[in-house]
């Protein structure tokens, strides 16, 4: 009889076996996800600063790995806050160690994208990763390191430090990973396309393994304010996360305890809950049995006098933004754009930005165009089972007088601390009722405004033939009225087309 061995992983053991669920797919998609993860790393990094972003990317070739697949080199930099130097190497060499893990809006999730992009470099080729950074002060440090996969820890081949005389600030990530950049290209072309039209305040460069330059120029130096760290609301809350704050409370009673460790929680509405709770203000948290903590949770969920997350902790584009970015890229005839009130599903804040824009450059098409983004990130595959794809399917459009083979493009973003995804990979937005409902009513708004622009331009195409039938025919009337009447001159016709004209005008 075989007998069953037991043994324990790391987290970076896990998604060397398992970097599917990261994204890291297959060749073409791994190189796209690479760039995607690093390129978000370095726009969080100077949004936290609310520095307008330069990014600056270059992927060569280095070689030939199989018949299918290539080496090659990715060089990301940016002139985002820096790295502390303490940090550089667990940030960049142990997996799920990093900055994401405060409760406010930003584009990384798990803390793994950036690990994951290296992890998979070292895994396809064997090779260091070189990463290079300053918090601006008077050194550069600069690191070559891997990541030993058993133990989750980064190990470090050579450290240097360089002055900084040139008070240079950012972060530089240089390695070799094995790709299929050609099946890539129109999807990696298409991502910068996007987060430039949702970072419109941002320079993005790109150079292609032909040596091909992508330059995406920023139109404004305006930017979102960054999101403020916030509390747990009491919705949002499990038994898990109410055992963590027992534990690290300083604070004695249970009044102090809701007030200083919950989101929008005060003193009135601190003693209300108790008082529905049935539980003393003066009691300790730290005496509270399990059976009283799972109470304390179902309690929490049932009141309902607290008030909504507030949106302090999230940072939407806003609709000049947002119409900014569309017509930089876009180029449209018509924008409207429409921003949300903020809502909630689960205890968790969410913002809901909507656009759609008519005619220009946008190409005719069998269906509209769909641009969906979460947190300023463009979701580029999976369309088909996002909830913002089944919203816009599921809308009556020709009630708003839009039809499928019109030049239409529509936009939208969801912006939350917690954006509800279905995959690690970050591709689609989960069937949230709350959610889906937000984007219906934004999409309604932004319908009603085309509506109104599609049905003056119908009147002003309707007054334009009217005016080209008088303009035809009257003065073939003046020419044979003159000739019936016996009369040389000619009726004056310009007073009656400017009448026309003027009809038509105050009819517009």
């Amino acid at each position: 009889m075989a007998q069953t061995t037991f043994e324990e992983i790391s987290a970076s053991d896990f998604f060397y076996r398992n970097r599917d669920i990261a994204g890291f797919t297959n060749p073409s998609r791994a190189i796209f996800a690479a760039i995607r993860e690093l390129v978000e790393n370095s726009l969080d990094a100077a949004e936290s600063l609310k520095i307008p972003p330069d990014i600056y990317v270059r992927l060569s070739y280095e070689g030939e790995a199989s018949k299918e697949t290539q080496i090659y080199r990715l060089r990301v930099e940016d002139n985002g806050i820096g790295v502390p130097p303490r940090h550089i190497p667990s940030a960049f060499g142990q997996v799920l160690y990093g900055s994401k893990y405060k409760l406010k809006q930003q584009r990384g999730t798990f803390g793994l994208g950036g690990k994951m992009a290296l992890l998979y470099g070292q895994i396809t080729t064997h090779q260091p990763a070189t990463i290079i950074s300053s918090t601006g002060i008077t050194k550069i440090y600069m690191y070559k390191l891997m990541i030993d996969i058993q133990r989750n820890r980064p190990l470090i081949l050579d450290r240097k430090i360089l002055l900084n005389k040139e008070q240079w600030r950012g972060t530089i990530v240089e390695f070799t990973l094995e790709g299929d950049y050609f099946r890539a290209m129109p999807k990696i072309l298409d991502y910068f396309k996007q987060t430039a039209m949702v970072n419109p305040y941002a320079n993005l460069t790109f150079v292609d393994p032909k040596g091909r330059l992508y330059k995406l120029t920023r139109i404004t130096k305006e930017m979102p304010e960054p999101p403020k760290e916030t509390k747990p609301h009491p919705y949002g809350v499990d038994v898990e996360l109410l055992q963590r704050l027992i534990q690290i409370t300083p604070h004695k009673n249970m009044l102090d305890f809701l007030k200083n460790h919950f989101h929008r929680v005060g003193e009135v509405t601190a003693q209300k809950f108790l008082e529905f709770s049935n539980i003393s203000p003066s009691k300790n948290p730290k005496k509270l049995t399990h059976e009283e903590i799972v109470r304390l949770m179902h309690m929490l969920k049932k009141f309902k006098d607290f008030l909504a997350p507030d949106a302090s902790c999230l940072s939407p584009l806003g609709e000049e933004l947002l119409k900014a970015g569309i017509i930089k890229e876009l180029k449209p005839e018509f924008v409207a754009v429409h921003q949300r009130k903020p809502a909630t599903y689960a205890g968790h804040p969410f913002i809901v930005e909507v656009g759609i824009a008519y005619g220009g450059e946008i190409p005719k098409k069998d269906g509209f165009l769909i641009y969906r983004f979460a947190n300023r990130i463009p979701l580029l595959y999976d369309e088909a089972s996002d909830v913002s794809v089944k919203v816009i399917e599921a809308m009556n459009w020709r009630r708003y007088k839009v039809t499928p083979d019109m030049p239409i493009a529509i936009m939208v973003h969801i912006c939350s601390t917690k954006v509800p995804y279905k995959t690690v990979g970050k591709e689609f937005i989960a069937d949230r009722p709350e959610v889906r409902r937000e984007i219906a009513n934004g999409l309604r708004e932004v319908a009603r405004q085309i509506q109104r622009f599609l049905t003056r331009r119908e009147h002003v195409d309707r007054e334009k033939k009217r005016l080209g039938v008088f303009s035809k025919y009257l003065p073939k009337i003046a020419q044979f009225s003159a000739k019936l009447a016996g009369k040389e001159k000619l009726p004056d016709i310009d007073k009656l087309l400017r009448s026309v004209k003027r009809f038509g005008a105050e009819e517009t």
